[in-house]
């Protein structure tokens, strides 16, 4: 590659990465190289085995990347590395490099003719990457998992999602099956649970037919197995598993697994499953923060197509349910249940209302409870501001920080809830107050001045400091 060349390319992928997240950046689009720019028309090697995935799937965002740096009108031609990218265009009927990669490529068979493509309890369609909410408790998960439906059995092998119920570990697994299975019809996946392996393998030994269980488990491509500690205690099945995993690890086709414990927590398992595991790539997943549970609120409301009547309802539940999704996702179908039943509309008063019984507001010592406008008056007293500045619609610093850190106090030593906290600051959104918390969050964290304004505030109000 030129100098000129290389110079040029450097740019486009500054573009690309871009428009795309990091890991789907570096295992896809980052071994991209550009071969020759001759007139109007760029030359692209990728990854042969990857080649028409990259395609088809991110063609867009490399032209997009490319007239960004060239201008409008380059033609970009994508290659696979070898004699195709060395001499002339692919023969339009010339087969498409696949998405198999080369060690599964090796093992390629006829799926057993007992077994579709996927089977098993995780097969639901309806679970995709699109419909996963992403944030900080479950951003490393959601990465590798994209990786390994991407790439089987080169990003991350075995792949160990834990985390407690009701996070997504399911909700991931569904979503790597569906899209292995949209874009590698060929591979055989099979997905199954840890009980479902179990009660198959004690089916089989009953029955004399541990051989046709051995082929449904290890003559596959992709082996997906929610709830693995199932699995602890169980001796024999145990170590069946043991050898269907050596089996397919060694063969080169990819596993994944999840448990609600890492691997070390698992401690009734045999300590050579449990290292096995831990050789892969293990990614925890953790209950969601507030800003990722009104965002799968939101991703609900939308799908379901749920008329709101104030969007401050959806800050009122993802405030009161903070165990897992699921009950996230029941208190929503609770309020809607309610506002078609009584033809009120979803409104937060209607979601305070019914959600008091289910998730009532949680309490505090009473020495603990301070009104917001005590808040706002030691606050304006602390830094010397008024009332009305205060609230005020300005964003400079010295009227910012105040009222930033004014919020952050009135959501974590009162009892109300955003909305009612962004009314009493100027009439400003729920979202606003979440903002401002999120960023008084980050600047406690780092800023020593800040967390001695925080304790002289709680000093004025007699509070102890969140």
């Amino acid at each position: 590659m030129s100098d000129e060349l290389e110079h040029i390319w450097s740019r486009v992928q500054g573009e690309i990465s871009l428009a795309v997240d990091e890991p789907t950046y570096h295992i896809w689009l980052e071994p991209l190289r550009a071969l020759e720019l001759s007139g109007n028309r760029l030359l692209v090697e990728a990854p042969p085995h990857a080649c028409r995935w990259i395609r088809d799937r991110f063609g867009r965002i490399i032209e997009a990347g490319v007239e960004a740096v060239l201008g409008p009108g380059t033609a970009i031609e994508l290659v696979g590395a070898g004699p195709a990218a060395a001499g002339a265009p692919r023969s339009p009927n010339a087969p498409s490099p696949s998405l198999r990669s080369p060690s599964l490529r090796r093992h390629a068979r006829a799926p057993v003719p007992e077994i579709p493509l996927a089977t098993g309890p995780l097969c639901n369609p309806k679970l995709t990457f699109d419909q996963f909410v992403i944030g900080d408790c479950n951003r490393l998960a959601h990465a590798a998992a994209l990786a390994v439906a991407e790439m089987p059995a080169q990003a991350y092998n075995p792949l160990f999602i834990c985390g407690p119920p009701g996070v997504g570990k399911t909700h991931l697994m569904n979503s790597i099956a569906s899209l292995l299975l949209s874009h590698s019809p060929t591979l055989t996946v099979r997905c199954t649970t840890g009980e479902a392996f179990t009660n198959e393998f004690i089916g089989a030994l009953g029955t004399g037919l541990t051989d046709g269980f051995k082929a449904r488990f290890r003559d596959i491509d992709v082996l997906l197995m929610d709830d693995v500690q199932f699995l602890e205690r169980k001796t024999k099945t145990e170590e069946e598993f043991f050898h269907t995993f050596n089996a397919l690890h060694d063969g080169g086709r990819q596993i994944v697994v999840t448990s609600d414990r890492p691997p070390r927590d698992l401690q009734a398992l045999e300590d050579r499953l449990r290292e096995r595991f831990e050789a892969g790539l293990v990614a925890d997943m953790t209950p969601p923060d507030l800003p990722t549970r009104i965002a799968i609120l939101r991703m609900r409301v939308h799908h379901d197509d749920i008329e709101l009547a104030d969007d401050g309802a959806l800050a009122v539940i993802a405030e009161r349910v903070k165990s897992h999704v699921r009950a996230l996702e029941g208190a929503l179908i609770r309020v809607v249940a309610f506002s078609s039943l009584t033809g009120r509309p979803i409104t937060v008063d209607l979601a305070q209302e019914v959600l008091d019984g289910l998730y009532p507001q949680p309490s505090a010592p009473a020495s603990a409870l301070r009104s917001i406008g005590d808040i706002q008056a030691a606050a304006c007293d602390l830094f010397g501001i008024s009332p009305d500045e205060l609230l005020s619609s300005s964003r400079t610093p010295r009227l910012a920080w105040p009222r930033q850190l004014a919020m952050y106090l009135s959501r974590e030593l009162t009892a109300e809830s955003l909305p009612a906290i962004g009314r009493q600051f100027g009439g400003r959104d729920h979202t606003t107050v979440l903002h401002a918390c999120r960023r008084t969050s980050a600047r406690l964290a780092e800023d020593e001045e800040a967390r001695e304004a925080v304790d002289k505030l709680c000093g004025i109000l007699g509070s102890p400091a969140p």
